[in-house]
């Protein structure tokens, strides 16, 4: 479920909060609307309510597996437990032509099975990673519960000007930064045609669009524009990156810890974790020696990844940042 959007009026920070809402309201309409089914079907009364519901929509739409015939897709038992490995840049002979056919590491054949492919040799004890698609951590975190905090396939949006997003034929969805601060192809083309007068961008589209650069100054207010959208985002958010590596630690540690009150109090997190427990009706003083009970460790868990989600997103912008910056004085010197 992907909201198009008008890239001038949404960040990554707004997908990322419309995706997290409307996937909740999605679930509970379906529960809703199955929940009359359920009864007559004569389901028990623990199986009616919406936990439970939350937890089988999530173990089977997590496993499902692409079949060309329903769109549905299906179950298959032990090709479910691989971990995700994003597909990487590795180049291939030409014998090996069929590997870079194959999207993916696993798909229904004409052999009535489900066949999955290993692209390296594993030895006995290590662990079988499969990709199966490209998907930013966004998207990771919406069908599957988990990030890479290395994603080679990830997108940072930035707030972009109606007239940047309509200039060109570049689609909406390729103008992002890269995880390494880099501006994607088709954002740098698109401000370079921006940046560009009206009465000259018809005679120098061609070199734009073969991606060239056209002048120095050119360059250079385009980087001066990605570094000032970049740190406005930045100055935005209500944390910095500092903040969200520190509260990491202390969620890391906390999910482990035996005396949660020694360690909150001497973390420094003590109002972010008493909201937390506030939101969740929770006394930390009723738990039993300084423990927090398992409904509360997946909480932990959840919010670990929202703020390693964002932790990542602020890093890319700062990124971003140096990358211009190092870029504009190179130019300046030359």
């Amino acid at each position: 479920m992907i909201l198009k959007l008008k890239l001038s009026k949404y960040s990554s920070v707004d997908d990322a909060i419309w995706v997290a809402q409307k996937a909740n309201s999605a679930i509970k309409s379906d529960w809703e609307g199955a929940t009359l089914l359920m009864k007559e079907l004569e389901f028990k009364p623990k199986l009616l309510v919406f936990k439970s519901w939350l937890w089988a929509f999530a173990t089977v739409s997590s496993r499902t597996l692409h079949i060309a015939w329903d769109e549905a897709g299906c179950l298959c038992p032990v090709g479910d437990l691989f971990n995700y490995a994003a597909p990487d840049d590795t180049s291939f002979e030409e014998e090996d032509i069929a590997e870079v056919e194959r999207l993916t590491d696993g798909g229904y054949e004409d052999s009535n099975a489900y066949c999955l492919y290993a692209r390296t040799n594993y030895k006995k004890g290590e662990q079988v990673l499969l990709g199966y698609g490209t998907y930013t951590n966004l998207e990771l975190l919406e069908h599957y519960g988990f990030l890479l905090s290395e994603n080679p396939n990830e997108k940072t949006f930035i707030q972009l000007d109606v007239d940047i997003c309509s200039t060109g034929a570049w689609p909406k969805d390729s103008l992002y930064i890269h995880p390494n601060g880099h501006p994607s192809f088709a954002l740098l083309c698109a401000l370079r045609l921006w940046a560009t007068p009206a009465n000259h961008k018809k005679a120098v589209s061609h070199q734009i669009y073969s991606g060239s650069m056209l002048s120095t100054e050119n360059e250079m207010e385009i980087m001066k524009w990605l570094i000032n959208k970049c740190e406005g985002a930045l100055q935005q958010l209500p944390t910095t990156v500092e903040f969200d590596e520190s509260l990491l630690i202390f969620l890391c540690k906390i999910q482990s810890s035996t005396n949660c009150r020694t360690d909150v109090k001497q973390s420094g997190f003590e109002q972010e974790f008493a909201a937390f427990l506030r939101f969740h009706r929770f006394e930390l003083d009723c738990s039993d020696n300084g423990q927090l009970p398992a409904h509360l460790l997946r909480s932990l868990e959840r919010w670990e990844l929202a703020v390693q989600w964002r932790c990542n997103y602020k890093k890319t912008l700062k990124k971003c940042v140096l990358y211009c910056e190092t870029l504009f004085h190179e130019l300046l010197c030359t």
